[in-house]
């Protein structure tokens, strides 16, 4: 009941990002405090998994232009399946840089296992890379995470490296105070 709670729940706000019908509350947000909190909430799931965090971080503050709820909810997608589909007991990248007036937030892990799908594939809606189907989830978190974050001004890119899950997000950087 609790896996047709959470895919009804995905469904009603994946309808909402298609329809274009989220209100979003644009702010200027310092990226290095999101993310910040964001592995800090996620921190126990992550050691239970013995999964060690490498920051690639800037030293400068960076800021974007986004919908703070929106964009927790893109890191909360990741970072979760970074806790269910990463090799335990690896290290996962996190990294932030500034570069030609945008914001590069890297999150990159090992895999458990080879996918046998391409990235973009992997990106569509109740696509879910483990084999077995047998993890919560509803397949549709990279889709939500992709289509928030582009609804926000950035891209997304997803990319496969052998045993790397690769993601990219970029923004413009936000100007003044």
């Amino acid at each position: 009941s609790q896996r047709l709670k959470q895919l009804t729940e995905d469904l009603v706000e994946v309808s909402k990002i298609s329809s274009g019908n989220v209100e979003l509350h644009m702010m200027r947000l310092q990226v290095q405090s999101m993310l910040d909190q964001a592995y800090g909430e996620f921190e126990d799931r992550l050691e239970e998994k013995g999964l060690r965090a490498g920051w690639d971080m800037e030293k400068e503050p960076a800021y974007i232009m986004a919908d703070g709820r929106q964009f927790w909810r893109v890191l909360e997608n990741l970072l979760g399946n970074i806790c269910k589909y990463a090799l335990e007991n690896s290290k996962v990248h996190i990294g932030l840089k500034k570069e030609d007036k945008e914001v590069q937030i890297t999150l990159e892990n090992q895999m458990k296992e080879a996918l046998g799908i391409s990235a973009e594939d992997l990106m569509g809606r109740f696509v879910r890379g483990d084999r077995s189907r047998n993890t919560e989830g509803s397949g549709l978190g990279l889709s939500i995470a992709k289509s928030l974050t582009e609804l926000q001004g950035g891209t997304f890119l997803l990319e496969l490296k052998e045993n790397r899950f690769i993601v990219r997000l970029t923004f413009p950087e936000a100007e003044g105070e």
